[in-house]
């Protein structure tokens, strides 16, 4: 298996807080460092409480983009 966004061989992984990438752990650390990463959790969290278990998230920005606030 290898990694959605760097595309790395992973034994282990984890699914995106934006998306549902199938991420590696350095990816992983990368996005928890993501000035947005609460933003996206509160979002998923608000989306599944109001019934939605499939939630695609608010998209990954990349390094150094920003997620738009209304996502």
């Amino acid at each position: 298996m290898t990694c959605d966004r760097c595309r790395q061989p992973m034994n282990v992984h984890r699914v995106s807080w934006f998306n549902v990438d199938r991420i590696c752990e350095g990816c992983q650390s990368e996005e928890e460092a993501h000035p947005d990463f609460q933003n996206a959790r509160e979002v998923e969290h608000a989306a599944v409480v109001a019934g939605d278990l499939n939630f695609p998230g608010v998209g990954w920005p990349g390094r150094d983009g920003r997620v738009m606030r209304g996502a």
